[in-house]
């Protein structure tokens, strides 16, 4: 959780926990208020049959508002550490994904936190990104996030640098296949080489929370993609977590102004996700050869090994371009196709090798 927009004060929060141990979440102060979410709660998909377990949302713990520095940390002094007690993550349901209006706080852009600017996606349809997951719990637990809600370890919820307040986005360990839908409501991590800051359930979900991070894949979603969502997700899995294991460094900032309308790059590195249904394209325009948008990448090493893999597969119709976009460059792979049924069959064939679904364009 990051920063609290109070009136006449706008506390802004950048947390940061050097591999805490696990212990239990200190007791609130007695003079602490505590108070139900002021923010509609999203609606969410059907949990796993048979769930005992109920986990009521998360009120706010006056006791951790404030002590931050702007564009900085919060409470760098205090330590994250894990609950003691592990979530039955079949039982928490996964937030359905609709087009929710951008929240009136926490989308500034651009914002800088540490040093560092960053700018608020307008768009998410087409953002993929892989990189390293982070996770947070008991020190964020009840606190604000950069959207004004709050910060609830036992819902499926995460921080992102540049993705809008709210968004969906759905995550995939790329080590064991787990997915997990979450709904975006904070910012961070701004931790170098973190791409998101996952609740502490998704991150069980994900099983990453022995190791403390993990290596995944970030896809955004928008309710086009509701039907997809639901047809793809993987079939309720019990986990089981060790406890004790210390956590990783979560790093988050201020937000407090409306949106603003620079834009990003919507198109990042892509990583390889589990097995995805074959793609239904839409109709074509009928003149000139169809282009199949496999991906794009800011980097020329990761773009060459995506090609290399097209060609092994024998899409030999595969070639990288570069493009510029906010003064960097960006490799974009695509695949040529001599009519709407070849690029159809090519689509189906990239998903299965993991590419997620080709976008068709011409030019």
């Amino acid at each position: 959780m990051k920063w609290l927009a109070l009136p006449l004060l706008a506390l802004t929060l950048a947390a940061c926990s050097s591999a805490p141990k696990k212990s239990s979440p200190p007791p609130s102060s007695s003079s602490s208020e505590t108070g139900r979410r002021t923010h509609p709660v999203a609606p969410t998909q059907a949990t796993a049959a048979g769930c005992t377990q109920k986990y009521s949302p998360a009120q706010e713990d006056l006791s951790k508002r404030g002590d931050y520095k702007a564009g900085g940390l919060y409470a760098p002094h205090i330590p994250d550490t894990t609950p003691d007690h592990i979530p039955d993550v079949d039982c928490i349901a996964e937030p359905l994904v609709t087009n929710e209006p951008p929240s009136a706080i926490g989308n500034r852009s651009p914002y800088s936190v540490l040093g560092k600017k960053y700018e608020v996606m307008q768009r998410v349809d087409g953002y993929v990104e892989q990189g390293t997951a982070s996770y947070y719990g008991n020190k964020f637990h009840g606190r604000r996030t950069s959207n004004q809600e709050v910060y609830d370890m036992y819902a499926f919820t995460a921080a992102h640098k540049t993705l809008p307040l709210p968004s969906f986005a759905r995550v995939t360990n790329l080590d064991n296949g787990k997915s997990v839908v979450v709904r975006v409501n904070d910012r961070g991590p701004f931790h170098e080489g973190r791409v998101i800051d996952l609740s502490y359930a998704a991150a069980v979900k994900l099983g990453i929370t022995q190791r403390g991070t993990g290596n995944v894949e970030v896809r955004a979603l928008t309710s086009a993609d509701r039907e997809n969502v639901l047809a793809s997700a993987p079939a309720p899995v019990k986990t089981t977590v060790a406890t004790g294991k210390p956590m990783a460094v979560q790093n988050r900032p201020p937000a407090s102004a409306p949106v603003a309308s620079a834009p990003v790059p919507r198109e990042v590195a892509r990583a390889v996700p589990p097995a995805i249904a074959r793609p239904t394209l839409a109709p074509a325009p009928s003149d000139g050869d169809v282009q199949l948008q496999v991906a794009s990448f800011a980097s020329r090493e990761n773009a060459d090994r995506a090609l290399a893999r097209l060609s092994a597969a024998g899409i030999a119709r595969a070639s990288l371009s570069d493009v510029a976009s906010n003064g960097r460059t960006l490799w974009r792979l695509r695949v040529n196709a001599a009519d709407q049924a070849a690029a159809t069959e090519l689509a189906g064939r990239i998903a299965g090798l993991g590419f997620g679904q080709p976008q068709l364009v011409r030019e």
